[in-house]
């Protein structure tokens, strides 16, 4: 017996959904913080942040997670005081490029993670990816 697609989305939609939540959560956060939040930010830094607080609404267009890995990257490069605010995750999450800024253990974590989420698909038992992060990363 296979997992119907709407079963399969609602594991994956926990994930996507995690996330672009973190997606969020950052640009808010870089919202606060300088050069963004200057008076008069460079024509390059407001079209960062532009680009950055409209990722997550579009999370169906095609090249949505080529965009996020350039974002991504583009903080490592251009903005590193921003690093500490950055969720790790959305460098998995993104991949690619992303991936150079992780060492290979936390690489091994997160490939853990997604493991664990296919094999709940697989067996077709509840999992929780929120709940399954904490535990792994030793925060329960």
């Amino acid at each position: 017996m296979s997992i119907s697609s709407l079963e399969q989305s609602i594991y994956d939609q926990e994930y996507y959904t995690y996330h672009l939540e973190l997606l969020a959560a950052f640009s808010a956060q870089v919202q606060e913080l300088p050069p963004f939040n200057a008076e008069l930010p460079s024509e390059d830094d407001q079209e960062f942040l532009a680009a950055l607080t409209l990722l997550p609404q579009q999370s169906h267009e095609p090249g949505f997670l080529e965009q996020g890995q350039t974002l991504m990257c583009r903080v490592v490069g251009s903005y590193p005081h921003l690093m500490p605010l950055l969720y790790r995750d959305l460098l998995w999450f993104f991949g690619g490029d992303c991936l150079h800024f992780m060492p290979d253990e936390e690489i091994a974590v997160f490939q853990r993670l997604d493991e664990q989420r296919e094999e709940a698909k697989e067996q077709q038992v509840p999992f929780s990816y929120k709940e399954a992060r904490a535990k792994t990363m030793g925060m329960h």
